[in-house]
């Protein structure tokens, strides 16, 4: 761990030394999320509403060879303005660093620089997980094995509306996840504030979901939980708007072959289109209000702590 180029802002250092709750954010949505200036705006609100709650922030990325735990002002901007920025999974992170390359984390990658840097807790907007026609394609997010084996709390909105979010359960709970709707029994659908699905575990306040957490450490079980916070419901998209719009982005992106790593930021670009940008807003909306119930997680979990001495 000594050689590790692994680097802590001064903000994430000073929070370690007083004790401070600290959140993890991933950089994806900073490079591939929507267009500078705006990616920059977003990420700065982001990060001001986490320290608006008495937390610290930790945008996490790779610069230059080096993973940053938490980036200052002018890292930031830079990040935002970058072109051609990889984008970050378990199956790249190390690549990326041996050869001194930049790259934003995905929830993956995020959830692994989270961990090594002792951060527990982790704000995005929806996780990754089983395409639709991955019964063909294969296609799997690797975010979903990553919650299996990485100890690391996941507040998104879901899993994101334009996958088979049925069978990413399914894949969750043979991994043995546990995933947590918070205020209601429905799962969340990431634009969407319910589902026809019904999320496993249901919690109502930071407090449960942060003794989970530290429970699961007690008994030594491998992974973390997926916090599913419902996006406002004046800030939501309606399902039934939704199935149509979905359903001719992912037809479009088949009629251009897309693929792969390709697939969720192109379905994600179609579908703002489609919506006149009501998407974006609402992304907007859920990941800053992810990043606020996050900061309540991280403080109990503090708590807790400190109590224990654990």
């Amino acid at each position: 761990m000594t050689n590790l180029p692994l680097v802590h802002s001064a903000e994430v250092i000073a929070a370690k030394a007083s004790d401070k709750p600290i959140v993890a954010l991933e950089s994806t949505i900073i490079t591939h999320g929507m267009p500078f200036p705006q990616n920059l705006e977003v990420a700065r609100q982001v990060e001001n509403d986490i320290r608006a709650s008495g937390v610290t922030p930790a945008t996490i990325a790779v610069l230059d060879g080096t993973l940053q735990i938490g980036l200052d002002e002018i890292q930031l901007e830079a990040l935002a303005q970058a072109r051609s920025v990889a984008k970050l999974s378990r199956a790249d992170l190390a690549a990326c660093l041996a050869t001194g390359g930049t790259g934003a984390t995905t929830v993956a990658a995020t959830m692994i620089g989270a961990n090594l840097a002792g951060i527990p807790v982790f704000a995005t907007g929806g996780i990754g997980g089983v395409h639709r026609g991955a019964e063909d394609s294969f296609d799997v997010s690797a975010d979903l094995m990553e919650l299996a084996q990485t100890p690391v709390t996941v507040v998104a909105a879901g899993a994101k509306a334009i996958l088979d979010v049925d069978k990413t359960l399914e894949v969750l709970e043979t991994q043995g996840v546990p995933v947590i709707a918070v205020g209601q029994d429905a799962f969340p659908a990431f634009w969407s504030a319910t589902s026809p699905l019904n999320a496993p575990l249901r919690m109502d306040e930071p407090a449960q979901i942060a003794r989970a957490h530290f429970m699961r450490i007690q008994l030594g079980l491998p992974g973390g939980q997926l916090v599913a916070n419902p996006i406002p419901k004046e800030d939501e998209i309606s399902a039934q708007v939704l199935a149509p719009i979905i359903a001719q982005a992912q037809a479009d992106a088949d009629s251009h072959g897309i693929r792969g790593k390709a697939v969720t930021p192109y379905l994600l670009q179609r579908i703002f289109e489609l919506t006149d940008g009501r998407s974006l807003t609402a992304n907007i909306a859920l990941v800053r209000n992810n990043a606020r119930f996050a900061s309540k997680i991280a403080s109990e979990l503090t708590n807790l702590s400190r109590t224990t001495g654990i």
